[in-house]
């Protein structure tokens, strides 16, 4: 075996590795959010955004599962790639939706916003799943790889062209909920504040970061990481989708529980404006609360 081979051994053993801990810990925020889920999910009315949460929520467990499964195989036909990808995609649209319907809401619910959002992740959807369908046609010049049989476990260098893709809308999100906070709430720092915005900005940054990573490892490392972050990139997108919706639920919660003493004390970030401001400070963190708590 040439030293290439030997290398790209190593690499895919690494990368295989790399998926089965994605996998455990996937399992693991399983087990220490599932008390979260019962409480601010179970007992709602079924509903889309509830489909969409339960499909981003429990469909990541099949396609990590079948990741894991093609990880440690050592003989017998290929695993079933195809089927991965198909049930990875879907579990990432998921997700992001959830992003989308988190995004709309921050914004009252403006027709506008939601047209502008279903038209970009349509196209994003579109472009994606077209460079992802279509590996035969290398917009980024790759190696071939070595190893006879191992092609589940590497892709093609369009994946850092999808990941980038991914990535953009994500920070389209991002961008519209920062400028809803900085824009309409900039002068109110409460810890619901911090909680709806900072907390949902945060996870977002974190979904935007392993995408990134994704992108550079299918861009310039050898072919034989270039799976490395798969199933993490599923998990991350399962995990901090889920933690959104569970953190906004709870605030909402907090915010009806402190309503009566709200409404007795005045917060002193703005003791100091005038009455007028006050009301129309008021009334906006009122619509953004009724149109959060529908989700």
């Amino acid at each position: 075996m040439s030293s290439i081979s030997f290398s790209e051994v190593a690499d895919l053993q690494i990368s295989k590795f790399a998926n089965i801990g994605a996998f455990a810990i996937l399992i693991f925020d399983f087990c220490i959010t599932f008390h979260d889920e019962v409480k601010w999910t179970w007992f709602r009315p079924w509903d889309a955004i509830r489909v969409i949460f339960v499909i981003s929520r429990y469909l990541p467990f099949i396609g990590s599962g079948l990741t894991a499964y093609a990880a440690l195989r050592v003989s017998g036909p290929p695993a079933p790639s195809l089927a991965e990808n198909i049930i990875h995609i879907i579990s990432i649209v998921a997700a992001e939706g959830l992003l989308v319907i988190r995004t709309w809401a921050f914004w009252q619910k403006s027709k506008k916003v939601l047209i502008g959002l279903v038209t970009y992740s349509v196209v994003t959807i579109i472009a994606a799943v077209s460079m992802n369908v279509f590996p035969n046609h290398q917009l980024i010049s790759a190696n071939v790889s070595t190893i006879p049989g191992q092609s589940g476990f590497e892709s093609s260098r369009n994946a850092a062209l999808v990941y980038a893709i991914l990535a953009l809308f994500e920070c389209v999100m991002l961008a519209l909920t920062a400028y809803k906070r900085f824009s309409d709430y900039r002068h109110i720092n409460s810890s619901i504040m911090i909680t709806v915005y900072g907390g949902s900005m945060f996870y977002m940054s974190c979904i935007i970061a392993i995408t990134v990573t994704n992108v550079i490892i299918d861009a310039v490392f050898p072919l034989g990481y270039t799976n490395m972050f798969d199933t993490l990139q599923l998990v991350i997108h399962s995990v901090l989708g889920s933690r959104i919706m569970f953190h906004l639920r709870s605030s909402h919660d907090r915010i009806y529980e402190t309503h009566t003493s709200l409404t007795s004390i005045i917060p002193e970030d703005i003791q100091y404006k005038q009455p007028s401001q006050i009301q129309t400070n008021e009334s906006s963190w009122r619509r953004s609360n009724a149109n959060s708590s529908e989700v």
